[in-house]
């Protein structure tokens, strides 16, 4: 089973349902609805489940896994909106995003900072980027049940220097999932999702290091220079099999 494969099976178990209306929510306080009215939008890991609250006000939405991580159609049905490419290599122009959404591709990369070259090529000026990832002093990633155990999770200080080195600014962070999956109440609970919500406020106010994932929105720092290592010219696609 691929890590793309693991990760839908994942979010679509009662535990993971719970665990990308949370997500979501935080993603939602950094991206309103209406600030990505026009935009154009790149997913990159396992990010097209979470594109979709964005997809109807955004001027365009593509879906992309690095190859490693398998691949996968989105949206389904519909007209397919996903591809597969190495992540040093994104088949994309100069400028060609306003936003970009990383959601375990992060962790799960074979070189993090090639990624965000890339990433960095392919930003407008302008753009943002949020990354979603899993928290190493936090407790989801030190189980191998779910995604955020899975590769290399990063501490905020370590997402931020990453981002500096990369070339970009951290403006604003984020955190999520406090209560550890064996904690998380069953489902159809009618104290659940109070009691996760009260556990999320209550650990973002006494302890921010426990979260499962932090949340970074990140600006491009255009002069930050350029990029002292060459990005390889010849960039390969596969687009997912719309049958």
């Amino acid at each position: 089973m691929s890590e793309l494969q693991a990760a839908a099976a994942f979010y679509q178990s009662p535990i993971g349902v719970l665990a990308a209306g949370l997500l979501s929510e935080q993603l939602h306080v950094m991206w309103p609805a209406a600030s990505v009215a026009g935009l154009g939008l790149l997913g990159i890991g396992f990010a097209a489940p979470f594109l979709c609250t964005w997809q109807a006000r955004a001027q365009r939405c593509v879906a992309l896994s690095p190859a490693p991580m398998g691949r996968a159609r989105w949206p389904v049905p519909g007209r397919n909106l996903a591809c597969t490419a190495e992540e040093g290599a994104l088949p994309f122009p100069d400028l060609s995003f306003d936003r970009v959404l990383l959601v375990h591709a992060l962790e799960n990369a074979e070189n993090d900072r090639r990624l965000l070259r890339e990433v960095w090529r392919v930003l407008k000026d302008s753009g943002e980027l949020l990354v979603v990832a899993a928290n190493r002093t936090g407790l989801w990633a030190h189980g191998e049940t779910t995604p955020f155990g899975h590769g290399r999770p990063y501490s905020a200080g370590q997402i931020g220097a990453l981002l500096t080195e990369s070339m970009f600014r951290a403006e604003r962070r984020a955190t999520a999932l406090f209560l550890p999956p064996l904690l998380l109440p069953p489902p159809g609970a009618r104290i659940r999702l109070r009691m996760v919500r009260a556990a999320e406020r209550a650990g973002r106010r006494l302890a921010p290091g426990l979260a499962g994932v932090t949340v970074t929105v990140a600006v491009k720092d255009v002069y930050a220079g350029v990029p002292a290592q060459a990005v390889p010219s010849r960039r390969r696609l596969m687009l997912v099999d719309a049958a």
